[in-house]
């Protein structure tokens, strides 16, 4: 963790809704002036999109059925952790990018990365959007270095029909395939990604009211507005309760430390919550400047 130049990671699966919060972050980071180092987690896989099926088919012929991106081993998560120990020291670091279709590759072929580069000078904070912003094992500890980890984890049957809609819509893959990925990642989601939700700073569970007892023949996404937001603080002291109550209509605290909202209220609640959040870590900044 670093006062000077802090970091703030935003860990969840595949299909947890994490792009959807980093929109409302990024609206923040602006409204506020503050300038941002970004980084995409898919930049720190092992493997392009190519290699990566590669990869899996080896792991495969060899009896391991499991392989697959929340393996830690299909990702960089030394160079991870060396990147947010760098940056926390020096607020300096490398990064890239990775495509996943044509159109963001410009020119060149999806599933792709592109070149190492270093950050701008004179950013204010690190914010990493991805699957291991809170990993931690015996040799790695990728979470010690957020000074503002948040968990975006939606109920799993909510997270696979995020992840069935948009993998066919966005991304061309069959209901085949995205099973047989769910079924792969099963053991290292509850491995490797579940654990780093009890090392956040906040988490976002998403709840649907209506039925996804079958999430593989869901037509339709369920709304915000039919879905309700549970958010737990690991350290309730220094959040205001009484004016989050106040300023989201119908919402109650149903443990001293977990507020629950209306789904159509959350982007409201993420402004409410990490606007001074954000705001304590800039301040803490200019003290040590």
């Amino acid at each position: 963790m670093s006062a000077r130049h802090p970091i703030m990671a935003i860990t969840g699966s595949s299909g947890a809704g994490t792009t959807s919060v980093t929109r409302t972050i990024e609206q923040i980071l602006r409204r506020e002036g503050i300038r941002a180092a970004m980084v995409e987690g898919d930049a720190f896989h092992r493997y392009d999109r190519a290699g990566m099926q590669q990869a899996i088919e080896e792991h495969e012929r060899a009896g391991n059925h499991r392989f697959c991106h929340f393996t830690p081993e299909a990702n960089l998560l030394v160079e991870l952790e060396e990147l947010f120990a760098t940056y926390g020291a020096t607020g300096r670091g490398e990064f890239r990018e990775y495509f996943h279709d044509d159109d963001e590759a410009g020119g060149v072929v999806g599933g792709t990365f592109g070149e190492w580069q270093p950050f701008a000078d004179g950013t204010d904070l690190l914010y990493y959007e991805g699957l291991h912003g809170g990993y931690a094992d015996d040799r790695i500890d990728i979470a010690q270095h957020a000074d503002l980890l948040v968990g975006v984890v939606p109920i799993i049957n909510l997270e696979w029909i995020q992840k069935l809609h948009r993998d066919r819509s966005t991304r061309g893959h069959s209901h085949e395939e995205i099973v047989a990925t769910i079924l792969r990642r099963m053991p290292d989601y509850i491995e490797h990604i579940c654990p780093q939700f009890s090392r956040t700073d906040v988490n976002f569970q998403r709840v649907p009211h209506v039925d996804t007892s079958n999430p593989f023949i869901a037509r339709h996404i369920p709304t915000l507005d039919e879905s309700t937001l549970v958010i737990r603080f690991r350290d309730p002291h220094d959040i205001d309760f009484s004016y989050l109550l106040t300023m989201l209509h119908d919402s109650f605290m149903s443990r001293p430390n977990t507020i629950v909202v209306p789904g159509g209220k959350m982007e409201l609640a993420m402004q409410l919550i990490f606007t001074p959040m954000i705001l304590r870590l800039m301040e803490n900044r200019r003290r040590t400047m």
